[in-house]
């Protein structure tokens, strides 16, 4: 046989490698039974989104006439993707450890599923099922399989073998299907004759995607074509002619399909007996659609709302009063590898980012040039080069390549001699990639190709003179840089350290008030100056601590690290200045504690504080890579900046975590922590994990609650030393949380009575003695939320809703 002309082979392996990053991206898969940011209920008429531009991705909901409403779905926590069914919808939590479903006829909750080490992913709902792709992180032989669910909330046995591994799933009527990891090719389950029929159907075929809508299934192949299989009785099978690459996103209903086209976002549909006609969104041009059994919807490019069309919507085609809806699911990464989608960071407003999908561009894209279709002559008759431009080619494409790597060797060399990085001299404080291994991870919800998280056991630090380098998983491309400031610049800032701006201490030294040449207000701060070594290996080691991680955490509740100084035996760090001092001030300072004016005397000013506070521990332990220990969290470690955000400070004491929660092999050096906030299984086994942090902030949402210190003295027990735990939680766990409140706030409202008593709960559990009985960051995360939403709107008794307090 002959074989293809060289440029033919080079362009067919462009195609398909092109094809593999632009289709297999999450953003195309919004169909029935699959995730997306919006989902359509089809037996209630209900159009369900995920919101854009608030701190908080939560659900809201709009259902048709005559019940015409919209309906802000409880609990107001964060999702990634939401899926709809035939009466009801199921949400995937940001994270992928919990999810949980709603029946629109009354909008009651119920989480079925909550697992901080088997995460989910690829949420799919048919119309009476849900399944989902199993990411464990304590198990990587199952990672890939599949888990499902009936509608009642009770365990599926229809299920695919445990011997098979999934890239993506979707669901349909009574079916599944799903492409499998080696092989690409359509595997299905649930109503054996269904799913038996679509299988067959695709045989050998190689997949790159797949829908399914109610009794058929759609997808791309390997070659870019978009074909379907499976119940053909109104022509729902009957593709429209079709290049490679021409038709992206897909949504099947009932008796239709429609497909959004690559080159203008404009949507075409076939089936349905000629009943979803498209002139109604002419010239409408669309992110994203789903489908219901009976209609479709669709993310408007222009401003982010929802349209709809079909038999079963039967009030026209007009933008939903549902508000922006997200493009795609907020995340904490920088998005590196593919940037950012546009609008990412006002979309999620702060709160992550949105990532673009690599090969994806999201306004017009040229499509490729396709590869021969079916009808074309086969190779060996079709003319090829001659061998003199095969040849010329070849070269061609060598040459490319060695010009490029000349040039950037050639780069290399002079920023080598411009930096004097060749030579040991230190410009700014660099931070890259380390090198991690690990087997398992901490609840943690960033993931990559294989959906599994690499980190480190250990601290690997250079020299204090030598260049340090390290990078979270969040941070950018680039090297991230502290600046490098001389002594005489922050002696000159601090008046030469005077007392009078002198504004508290560290773990390693005073921290002083300082305003630079530029004008720019911070807080440095100076290690104590002391001769003896060991003072000075500790202080060199809190401040190499600080330096290795502030520099490569960026979050809007850690505070951030702005430079730092290393001068002869002088160390120095410099940080954004925080206006509003610590929690601890406002809450036990002499000056503060009769102030019934304060601003935090309120109850949702506190609960808000808390959950600040949460979410930047919440953002060590499970985003940043490796994962992060604090180690020291207490109230005088949570500072307050200008506008009373709460920001978690001091790093001097920070560890990478263990493998894992349950690695008890793991020895840190040596116990350390503040008394009254040490972790006790910590203290007494030094066995440290990140429920240690847990423990910490359960005393600090103790503090919150009660108004006293981690260790106070009582005039009623004769000034005995009592710590807080004692004290509160017998009170907590008899329903007496009353009692003990601070009298400066006053009495909850009654809209904040069932807040205040959700934080009590989650204080109680967060300072069990061990470990494994506390929550997670995460849990406390979803708890605080909720509380914090409860503050405006009162929602009836705490036992009809979701509290997220589970054991490992």
């Amino acid at each position: 046989m002959t074989k293809p002309p060289f440029s033919s082979v080079i362009l067919s392996v462009t195609i398909l490698t092109l094809l593999s990053f632009i289709l297999s991206s999450p953003f195309l898969t919004h169909a029935l039974g699959s995730g997306s940011t919006l989902a359509i209920i089809s037996a209630t008429s209900t159009v369900c989104g995920v919101v854009s531009s608030q701190p908080t991705q939560s659900i809201t909901c709009y259902r048709r006439p005559p019940l015409e409403e919209n309906v802000t779905v409880q609990p107001n926590i964060s999702f990634s993707s939401i899926s709809g069914g035939s009466t009801f919808f199921c949400g995937l939590r940001s994270g992928g450890y919990a999810f949980l479903c709603w029946d629109t006829r009354n909008f009651k909750s119920q989480r079925v599923y909550i697992n901080n080490t088997v995460v989910l992913q690829n949420l799919s709902v048919g119309d009476d099922q849900v399944c989902a792709i199993v990411n464990d992180t304590s198990n990587v032989n199952k990672t890939g399989t599949v888990k499902c669910w009936r509608g009642d909330g009770n365990i599926s046995n229809q299920l695919p073998s445990e011997d098979d591994k999934y890239k993506s799933i979707s669901s349909g009527f009574g079916f599944s299907c799903g492409i499998l990891m080696e092989s690409n090719r359509i595997k299905c389950w649930g109503n054996v004759t269904i799913a038996r029929g679509i299988e067959l159907g695709f045989g050998d075929m190689e997949m790159l995607s797949l829908e399914a809508g109610g009794l058929h299934v759609c997808g791309v192949n390997s070659s870019g074509l978009l074909v379907c299989r499976g119940d053909n009785k109104l022509g729902q099978l009957d593709v429209p002619p079709n290049n490679a690459l021409e038709y992206s996103q897909l949504a099947l209903g009932a008796r239709h399909s429609c497909a959004i086209r690559k080159n203008n976002g404009s949507v075409v549909c076939w089936g349905g007996d000629g009943e979803y006609n498209v002139s109604e969104i002419q010239g409408v041009l669309f992110e994203s659609i789903v489908s219901g059994s009976n209609f479709t919807c669709g993310l408007v490019s222009l401003d982010f709302s929802i349209m709809c069309w079909g038999p079963g919507w039967s009030n026209g085609s007009g933008t939903l009063p549902l508000g922006e809806v997200l493009p795609g699911p907020c995340v904490q990464s920088s998005c590196s590898e593919c940037g950012l989608y546009p609008q990412s960071g006002t979309l999620c407003s702060g709160s992550g980012n949105i990532c673009k999908p690599c090969g994806f561009n999201a306004s017009k894209l040229t499509p490729l040039a396709p590869p021969p279709l079916p009808s074309a002559p086969p190779p060996s008759i079709v003319p090829k080069s001659s061998p003199s431009k095969e040849l010329k080619t070849g070269l061609l494409v060598f040459a490319i390549v060695g010009s490029v790597g000349g040039f950037a060797g050639l780069c290399t060399i002079i920023y080598c001699l411009w930096t004097g990085v060749c030579f040991g001299k230190k410009k700014v404080h660099n931070s890259v990639q380390p090198t991690i291994t690990r087997d398992g991870s901490n609840g943690g919800m960033t993931s990559n190709n294989s959906g599994l998280i690499s980190r480190s056991s250990t601290i690997r630090r250079q020299s204090s003179r030598a260049m340090r380098r390290q990078r979270s998983g969040t941070s950018s491309k680039h090297a991230d840089r502290a600046e490098e400031f001389s002594l005489a610049e922050l002696a000159a800032a601090t008046n030469n350290f005077s007392l009078e701006n002198k504004i508290g201490a560290g773990s390693f030294g005073v921290v002083y008030r300082g305003k630079l040449r530029d004008g720019r207000e911070v807080a440095i701060k100076r290690g104590e100056t002391g001769q003896k070594m060991k003072k000075f290996q500790e202080k060199e080691s809190a401040f190499d601590s600080e330096l290795a991680f502030l520099s490569r955490l960026h979050h809007k509740h850690l505070v951030r690290l702005v430079g730092y100084c290393e001068d002869g035996d002088e160390r120095l760090l410099v940080y954004d200045y925080m206006k509003n001092g610590a929690l601890y001030d406002h809450l036990h300072d002499k000056n503060n504690i009769e102030k019934i004016s304060s601003v935090i005397n309120s109850w949702k000013m506190r609960i808000k504080i808390a959950l600040d506070a949460s979410r930047g521990i919440e953002y060590l332990h499970n985003y940043a890579v490796p994962s992060i220990i604090h180690r020291d969290i207490k109230s005088s470690n949570i500072l307050l900046d200008a506008n009373w955000t709460a920001r978690v400070s001091d790093f001097g004491l920070s560890l990478m975590g263990p493998g894992s929660e349950q690695d008890y092999n793991y020895r840190p050096p040596k116990a350390a922590g503040t008394v009254g906030y040490i972790d006790p299984e910590y203290y007494g086994l030094n066995v440290l994990t990140a429920k240690s942090d847990v423990y910490g902030l359960g005393v600090v949402l103790l503090e919150l609650l009660t108004g006293k210190r981690a260790i106070f003295k009582s005039g009623d027990n004769g000034g005995t030393p009592t710590s807080i735990v004692d004290f509160a939680v017998p009170k907590i766990m008899v329903n007496e949380l009353g009692k003990i409140l601070d009298a400066r706030v006053g009495p909850p409202e009654p809209n904040e009575a069932e807040a205040v008593e959700l934080v009590g709960y989650t204080a109680m559990h967060s300072v069990n003695l061990e470990g494994k009985d506390r929550p997670t960051m995460t849990d406390i995360v979803a708890n605080l939320e909720r509380a914090l939403s409860l503050c405006d709107v009162s929602h009836g008794s705490i036992s009809s809703g979701t509290i997220s307090i589970v054991s490992d």
